[in-house]
């Protein structure tokens, strides 16, 4: 049994594995207790091993993690980009957990006591999330898929982030897995003391149970009762390969008015259409929307592309945005996304390596906003802040969003995936936008999953079609209980601060490494 677990293969199997269960936490399949024994797993199949043995199986595990549950990316409708944008981004994102694994198997001996053992676990979790804030930032950042997320359907746990944002729930995830292992070598270790485990998970256990008081309390808090806004949401499901044929242009138009003037037979304040729904905004089609306005009087919202005469050269910068109208037809506010997609909506370096622009689904580049937007309904006494693509997967991003807003708004275009997983994902972060801004989240999206999230994390009203899908093409009308005009909007410590808590875990990571290597060098 020895020479078969020292064997290099059945370290690999087992790394593979815990990626592959990892990947299994996430949606669609969602198993979130997968998550809790995962990192676990992948630093049982490094055991005993340090420097780039550890690495390479870290990075086995996360490779497999990532190739499994980033599979919706083999969906994008274009030759040979899908399979290699697959590959390089599960390669890249596998760097983090073999970074973790070297790091923390590097630091694992000796453990000699109870205190010694603590201190390890809170430190790999610590690591844990100091990795995944560089993740978030680093090349723009991929903060899609960090382990807290695994968790938005356990309400009551994720109430936490309201005050460490998504990072407190990784942390967590970790730390109780490390005390797993720890309790797992204890049984190995010491089989005669068959109590000497408890003592590795009481501590992480008594967290768990306190933070899930306090997320109870915090789920019995009254909803917001001073007024309610009824937003329409247009679902259209256009496949991507439409979107990007010209011919289809006045067929989708006709297609979005339709489903709009059917949507509207019900009385709504706002009507929403996701991005890229919107085929080009010209005289005719500005026309249009502007009758349609005017005749329901409603405000609404629609992503579009806006052109902006370049500061450099007598070129134009295009934008991904979204526009504000008035119930009178008339332009009110526009935002510019600002979290461009890597190689979707920019490509880096294309000015000295110009071949890697015909590797992409892209010849060109968005330019990048720099501010957040606002979108005030006056008449409603109410302000939105959108966020375009994914941007609703960026905590960093989402709190930058004005004091004085009441809705998150994220417009977003997922028919490039098909029917994946991407979709279910992408809803899973949003939830922790909602919880850590302490405002609702409403989603409106080309495929699904278009729905509204409350200020503590509970997904509502999801649209869905007669066989219960949420990809197909449709409308909803949605109630969002708003607080009232002159009452004091909700905040979270998160929202006031940031992420001290990511930034102080960093902090224990550095520490934590400069202290190995210390230890390293008396030794």
């Amino acid at each position: 049994m020895q020479n078969y677990w020292n064997s290099p293969w059945s370290r690999r199997l087992l790394a593979v594995i815990s990626g592959l269960l990892l990947a299994a936490a996430f949606p669609k399949i969602g198993l979130a207790g997968f998550a809790w024994v995962a990192p676990a797993l992948l630093l049982a199949a490094a055991h005993g091993k340090s420097g780039g043995g550890a690495f390479r199986l870290g990075w086995l595990g996360g490779f497999a993690f990532a190739l499994a549950a980033l599979y919706w990316l083999l969906l994008i409708p274009v030759k040979w980009f899908p399979i290699l944008g697959w590959v390089a981004l599960s390669a890249y994102v596998a760097l983090f957990s073999a970074t973790w694994v070297w790091l923390i198997s590097n630091s694992q001996s000796p453990i000699a006591n109870w205190a010694q053992r603590l201190r390890w676990a809170l430190t790999g979790a610590a690591t844990w999330v100091a990795l995944e804030m560089l993740q978030a930032r680093f090349l723009t950042g991929f903060p899609w898929n960090l382990l807290g997320t695994s968790q938005a359907e356990l309400t009551p746990l994720i109430q936490v982030a309201s005050a460490t944002g998504v990072y407190g729930v990784s942390f967590l995830v970790v730390w109780v897995s490390l005390s797993l292992y720890n309790a797992g070598r204890s049984l190995l270790l010491q089989p005669t003391r068959r109590l000497a485990w408890q003592a590795e998970i009481i501590l992480p256990l008594a967290m768990v149970a306190a933070i899930f008081a306090f997320g109870c309390a915090r789920l019995r808090e009254p909803t917001p009762s001073g007024r309610t806004l009824r937003v329409t949401c247009i679902q259209p499901s256009i496949p991507q390969t439409m979107i990007w044929d010209t011919r289809e242009n006045s067929n989708r138009f006709t297609r979005l008015l339709e489903l709009s003037e059917r949507a509207l037979t019900n009385e709504t304040d706002l009507l929403v259409w996701p991005e890229a729904a919107l085929p080009e905004l010209n005289e005719a089609n500005y026309t249009a929307i502007t009758n349609l306005i005017v005749r329901h009087r409603i405000w609404m919202i629609f992503g579009a592309d806006d052109f902006r005469a370049s500061l450099v050269g007598s070129d134009y910068d295009v934008f991904n945005a979204a526009f504000l109208f008035n119930p009178a037809g008339e332009f009110v506010a526009r935002y510019h996304k600002r979290q461009l997609v890597i190689f979707g909506e920019y490509i880096p370096l294309v000015r000295w390596l110009p071949f890697v622009k015909w590797l992409t689904p892209i010849t060109g580049g968005f330019a990048a906003g720099t501010q957040p937007g606002r979108f005030a309904l006056e008449n409603l006494s109410l302000n939105i802040s959108p966020l375009i693509c994914f941007e609703d997967v960026f905590p960093q991003l989402a709190r930058t969003t004005p004091d004085d807003t009441d809705l998150l708004l994220n417009l977003t275009n997922d028919g490039w995936f098909g029917q994946g997983a991407a979709q279910w994902q992408q809803a899973a972060a949003a939830v922790f936008r909602a919880v850590e801004n302490g405002r609702p989240l409403l989603r409106s999206c080309n495929n699904g999953l278009t729905c509204w999230i409350d200020a503590q994390g509970r997904r509502r009203d999801t649209l869905r079609d007669s066989s219960g899908s949420i990809y197909a093409a449709g409308a909803i009308t949605l109630q969002i209980p708003i607080a009232a005009a002159d009452a004091a909007r909700p905040d979270t410590f998160h929202r006031r601060h940031g992420d001290v808590f990511g930034w102080s875990c960093a902090g224990i990571a550095v520490l934590g490494v400069i202290a190995n290597l210390t230890r390293r060098k008396k030794n």
